[in-house]
C-alpha cells in the first residue's frame, strides 16, 4: 500500500457488445474522484479497450468508443486488468452469464501483462473461462453462481461476499458492487484515507468489507412457500421478542420438530440461525443510521445483551457492533459516534 503523490497506475477496462454500462463506467468514476480528492496528478490512467475501434453497443442500450484495441494493450505494462460482464435471459427467464470465446483469449493474453486482474459482476465468468480461477476462491452476482460453478468446479465459487481478493486475482459481485471492489484498490494502491476521502464523495460506506454479504436477509430473493413468508414478516415485525421455536411452532401451528425441517429444507438454516441472522440486519440499520447506544441497540433488535449482540456480529459478519458502525455510518452525519 502507499501514500505517495504523483503516481500513475495504468488499468485497462476490458469491452464488448453487450457489456454491462455500470460495469464499465462506475470504477473509472471512482479512479478519477481519487485523482481530484489529492492532488490532481497521483491516480490512474484508465482506458477502455475493444477487439477493434468500432463503438460498443452495451446492455443498456448506450454505445461508448473504446480508446485503444487489445493488440495495442498487449504489448504494454498493465497494472491493473478490470474486466466486465455481460448476461442474456432465456426463455425460462433464467439470467445466464455470456463468455465470448475471442474475449476471453483477449483476457487471458492481457492478463499476462497485468500486475493485478478484477472482475466486476458476471465479468468471473470470464476469468474462468480464462483459466485465472482454476484452484481460486471467487465471487460474481448471486444470479449466475450456479452456473459459476457448474461450468468451473475447478473454482471455489462464495456467492455470499460482495468482493473476494485471492492474491492478485479480485472477483466482484454484482451492480454496485463494482464501487466498493473499486474503492478496496484504490485502499490498496493509496491508502485507506485516500479512499475513504472518494467514499465521502460518492456518498457511500467505506469500506463494506469484502466479506459482507450481498443481500438483506428480510429481501433476500428466496423461493419459499407462503407459510414461510409469513414467519419471516412475523419475526421482522416481532424481533425485539423472544422469538423461540416454541413461539414460531404455535404461529405457524406446527411442531417444533417439522417448522426446523422446514427452514432447513426452504432456507438451508434453522430457526434459531434464521432470527439471529434477520436480528444482525437490523441491528446493522440502527448501528448505521442512529446515535443508539449498543445497550439500547442490543435490547430493540432481540439480543438483550451487548454481549450476545458481539458474538452474534463475530459470527455473522466477522466484526464487532463498534466496528461495524465505524465503517457504515454515513458518512455525512456530523455528529460523534455512539459509545458502547
Amino acid at each position: 500500500m502507499s501514500s505517495s503523490t504523483g503516481i500513475r497506475r495504468f488499468v485497462v477496462v476490458i469491452v464488448f457488445d453487450g457489456v454491462d454500462l455500470l460495469d464499465v463506467t462506475g470504477p473509472p468514476e471512482v479512479f478519477a474522484l481519487l485523482q481530484r480528492e489529492v492532488d490532481g496528478t497521483t491516480g490512474y490512467d484508465v482506458v477502455l479497450a475493444a477487439e477493434i475501434m468500432d463503438p460498443v453497443t452495451t446492455s443498456a442500450g448506450v454505445r461508448i468508443l473504446p480508446d485503444t484495441t487489445f493488440q495495442d494493450v498487449s504489448t504494454r505494462k498493465i497494472d491493473t486488468l478490470l474486466v466486465p460482464g455481460a448476461v442474456e435471459v432465456d426463455d425460462h427467464r433464467r439470467v445466464l452469464a455470456l463468455t465470448d470465446p475471442a474475449v476471453v483469449g483477449w483476457v487471458k493474453t492481457l492478463a499476462g501483462r497485468a500486475r493485478r486482474v478484477a472482475s466486476v459482476c458476471v465479468g468471473a465468468h470470464l476469468l474462468a473461462a480464462a483459466g485465472l480461477l482454476d484452484g481460486k476462491r471467487a465471487t460474481t452476482h448471486w444470479s449466475t453462481a450456479q452456473q459459476l460453478a457448474a461450468d468451473h468446479p475447478s473454482v471455489e465459487v462464495d456467492a455470499d461476499p460482495i468482493f473476494i481478493r485471492d492474491h492478485e486475482v479480485w472477483t466482484g459481485a454484482g451492480i454496485s458492487a463494482c464501487l466498493d471492489l473499486s474503492l478496496a484498490l484504490v485502499a490498496e494502491d493509496f491508502g485507506e484515507a485516500a479512499a475513504l476521502r472518494v467514499a465521502r464523495q460518492l456518498v457511500m460506506y467505506l469500506k463494506r468489507p469484502g466479506g459482507q454479504s450481498q443481500f438483506s436477509v428480510p429481501l433476500a430473493p428466496v423461493s419459499t412457500t407462503r407459510r414461510i413468508d409469513d414467519l419471516r414478516h412475523h419475526i421482522t415485525r416481532h424481533i425485539a421478542e423472544p422469538l423461540t421455536l416454541a413461539d414460531l411452532a404455535a404461529h405457524a401451528h406446527v411442531s417444533e420438530r417439522q417448522l426446523t425441517r422446514i427452514f432447513k429444507t426452504e432456507l438451508g438454516m434453522t430457526p434459531a440461525a434464521y432470527v439471529e441472522t434477520a436480528r444482525v440486519e437490523v441491528a446493522r440499520n440502527r448501528l448505521e443510521s442512529t446515535d443508539d447506544s449498543l445497550e439500547r441497540v442490543a435490547r430493540t433488535c432481540g439480543f438483550n445483551t451487548t454481549d450476545t449482540l458481539i458474538r452474534a456480529f463475530r459470527r455473522t459478519l466477522d466484526a464487532t457492533p463498534t466496528e461495524y458502525r465505524n465503517r457504515f455510518r454515513y458518512a455525512a452525519r456530523s455528529t460523534p459516534p455512539a459509545r458502547p
